[in-house]
């Protein structure tokens, strides 16, 4: 694929008083393994071409995802078209103009070298341990390359790419089945041996399940489950839906909404995470600090709204939230009582002004008492605030990577609220 040609195409045949377009490419390996058999490779590259245009504020925009010249013709014939349909936009902004983005490196070379071969040879060690254990793995060894795109007409030019690395295994023996997953910008990372004997450990844990009763209760949140609420709580912190009511962050810019052990930032300074260089607006990426110390500092905000309010416009493009150096045994020690939390997942909102949220325990939850873990208990559903939650911190671990946008450390809090008994 030849960008250039792309590029001038739309730049000679596109009449729209706009334009931008987005091209994205990517390259995925994806080897999928259930009850100790390797079920299937899926590989290929996919192409994208996206042409947003428009006349006046009237916009349209086309998709294709073939280069050649009857496709680009479509797709410029088509956007335009449409934009000639369309009603008036009253939040029209015009295509972002030329900016200087930030120097970032979102793709690892150990990723990109990394061959089919080798990732069969990783699920079929896989395999391997957990016949040793008397059990079954299933899950999916992935890698995927993306190279994007982003050219205007009023003269933004941007590229950018990236990698990531997955490995994924839920294993199950008898009634017990846990999961563990690695996800990273880096394949270089990756270790098979301690990520599956984590995964064995929590197996172990598992067998010797107790009955739990929900309830209020110190808990002890591994980096995997704080990012699911992390990810649910910047969601409604975006400053429009606020500054209209909808969120509990309506007024309260400056203000010590979240408890003082708590800052989360959007840095271009951890390698480990990915950090887009800009956004689909066009906006770079730059140093964000969206909580200090509890005072929530600023909200993200795109262009149009940024307008009308009078502020500088501002994205999320990753989450680090800054750890301590408590550990999780020292942790267990500072509770009379607890769970420790691997993951969540079925997060949804149950009261955005509020910003409430429920969801799900999930890859094992274990009871410690008196410093030591006991046993492994049932799954749990919850209702919790999560900024409110942040004020009942009493420790925090090491910042980890958590995934390749986010770096977060384990999070020791109390009273969180637990409403019910899952099945699953």
């Amino acid at each position: 694929m030849n960008i250039k040609y792309i590029e001038q195409y739309v730049r000679t045949h596109c009449s729209a008083d706009d334009y931008v377009c987005y091209v994205t490419k990517s390259d995925t390996h994806e080897t999928r393994f259930a009850q100790n058999g390797i079920t299937q490779h899926l590989a290929g590259p996919k192409m994208r071409i996206t042409l947003s245009v428009a006349f006046g504020t009237k916009n349209g925009s086309c998709s294709v995802n073939l280069a050649d010249e009857a496709n680009l013709k479509l797709m410029v014939k088509t956007a335009e078209d449409i934009a000639r349909l369309a009603p008036e936009d009253p939040e029209a902004m015009p295509s972002p103009a030329f900016t200087e983005l930030p120097k970032v490196q979102n793709c690892a070379e150990a990723t990109k070298a990394l061959t089919p071969l080798q990732m069969v040879e990783i699920v079929q060690q896989s395999i391997n341990k957990a016949r040793t254990l008397d059990a079954t793995v299933s899950g999916m060894c992935e890698k995927h390359l993306r190279s994007s795109w982003m050219f205007s007409k009023n003269g933004f030019s941007g590229s950018d790419e990236s990698s990531t690395f997955g490995h994924s295994m839920t294993l199950k023996k008898k009634e017990v089945e846990t999961k563990v997953s690695y996800e990273a910008k880096d394949f270089a990372g990756f270790n098979l041996d301690r990520d599956f004997d984590r995964l064995a450990a929590q197996a172990e844990a598992l067998k010797d399940m107790h009955s739990f009763d929900p309830q209020k209760i110190a808990v002890i949140l591994r980096p995997e489950a704080l990012e699911e609420l992390i990810w649910f709580m910047t969601w409604m912190m975006n400053r429009r839906q606020s500054d209209e009511g909808l969120t509990p962050f309506t007024g309260k810019l400056d203000s010590p909404c979240f408890g003082d052990k708590f800052s989360l930032y959007s840095t271009l300074q951890k390698p480990e995470m990915i950090a887009s260089p800009y956004n689909g607006e066009g906006l770079p990426s730059k140093e964000s600090c969206w909580v200090e110390h509890g005072v929530l500092k600023n909200m993200p905000v795109n262009r149009w709204w940024a307008k009308q309010v009078g502020c500088e416009p501002m994205d999320a493009f990753n989450f680090y939230v800054p750890g301590g150096d408590t550990s999780e045994a020292e942790m267990m020690k500072m509770v009379p009582r607890g769970l420790i939390i691997n993951r969540f997942w079925y997060i949804r909102t149950v009261d955005m002004k509020a910003g409430e949220l429920t969801g799900m325990t999930r890859d094992g939850v274990l009871y410690f008492e008196n410093g030591e873990v006991k046993h492994a208990v049932n799954n749990l559903r919850f209702n919790e605030i999560p900024h409110e939650m942040t004020r009942r911190i009493l420790a925090l671990g090491k910042a980890a990577l958590a995934s390749p946008y986010a770096v977060l450390p384990t999070l020791l809090v109390d009273g969180f609220n637990f409403v019910d008994k899952t099945s699953f």
